[in-house]
């Protein structure tokens, strides 16, 4: 009788993980959704920061809430891949409606695409490694907040490659912020949450370095 009631409840638990598992499939999905049809309905329409702020950072906050909610580092790779592809998707269906169907909707070209679809990825798994107590959950935080700070230091500072003039000073400083919060929020205690910091710091200084060799043309491309 008592191994019957063992069975029992290791099956339920396996019917809710199993459960549990198809939300989160579903939610994934229909988030994306959700967030490439806004984006394109707003694309354009209302002040230039609106638009600042959600491409991509909506579409990243996406990734970050799927990959950190996950129950397992292949369904993370799973949903947060699940979540760009329907994103993407909505995307191009919305621009259809104004008469402006294009594969590069997300990320301005077709390499500025696949360069968000593996930023999206990546990001939702760095973001269930967070979930981690060890220093690999440090580390993925760290590298979480310094994508960020990265694509925000891009993104103001006049000459680099992604420059927008308009996104300096309010955007640039609410992203900012918002990326640090994220972070301590990732983190569990004190310790944790400064050597996170300290790793944010570290990584996007090294990213905004090499950006700046790169864009002043010390080590230009190969033709």
């Amino acid at each position: 009788m008592n191994n019957t009631t063992i069975e029992y409840a290791d099956f339920a638990e396996y019917d809710r993980r199993q459960r549990g598992i198809e939300r989160h499939l579903v939610a994934a999905f229909l988030g994306g959704l959700a967030v490439g049809l806004v984006g394109m309905l707003i694309s354009g329409r209302g002040p230039g920061w609106v638009g600042q702020l959600y491409e991509p950072y909506a579409y990243l906050a996406l990734s970050l809430a799927v990959g950190v909610t996950a129950s397992g580092f292949g369904w993370a790779l799973v949903t947060t891949f699940l979540a760009a592809v329907s994103t993407l998707v909505a995307a191009m269906g919305a621009s259809v409606f104004r008469g402006d169907l294009a594969f590069d909707v997300i990320g301005g070209s077709a390499a500025g695409l696949n360069w968000t679809l593996a930023l999206l990825v990546g990001l939702g798994l760095l973001a269930y490694v967070t979930r981690r107590d060890d220093a690999w959950g440090d580390l993925a935080a760290g590298g979480v907040g310094a994508a960020l700070i990265a694509d925000v230091v891009d993104r103001a500072t006049p000459g680099f490659i992604d420059t927008e003039s308009s996104f300096w000073p309010v955007p640039a400083l609410l992203v900012g912020l918002l990326s640090v919060v994220l972070v301590l929020a990732l983190r569990r205690n004190a310790r944790a949450r400064a050597r996170a910091l300290a790793l944010s710091a570290l990584f996007s200084g090294l990213f905004a370095a090499c950006l700046a060799v790169f864009v002043s043309g010390w080590f230009p491309p190969a033709a």
